[in-house]
């Protein structure tokens, strides 16, 4: 089981090739347990209101890119903000 920070660099290089159950940890690490779960969505919440929303669903056992590339930036946020864990 790789470790989340080696996730986030894989994330970086390779977003189409993320499996759906490592971006979960990805966001349970630095977002806490997720608002929504159960149904075809998880729903994180944020420190702030809008975007970048992280928003993921399971796509055949993967992650969907695009919403890969927003659990990247909403990452950034956090550590340009200094909300980072």
């Amino acid at each position: 089981m790789a470790r989340v920070d080696d996730v986030v660099v894989q994330m970086r290089h390779n977003p189409k090739g993320i499996r759906f159950a490592d971006a979960c940890r990805v966001c349970d690490h630095y977002f806490g347990q997720p608002r929504q779960k159960g149904s075809s969505h998880r729903v994180y919440k944020t420190p702030w209101q809008g975007d970048p929303r992280v928003n993921i669903q399971n796509a055949r056992g993967k992650a969907k890119a695009y919403q890969v590339k927003q659990i990247l930036r909403a990452i950034e946020r956090l550590e340009y903000e200094g909300h980072s864990k």
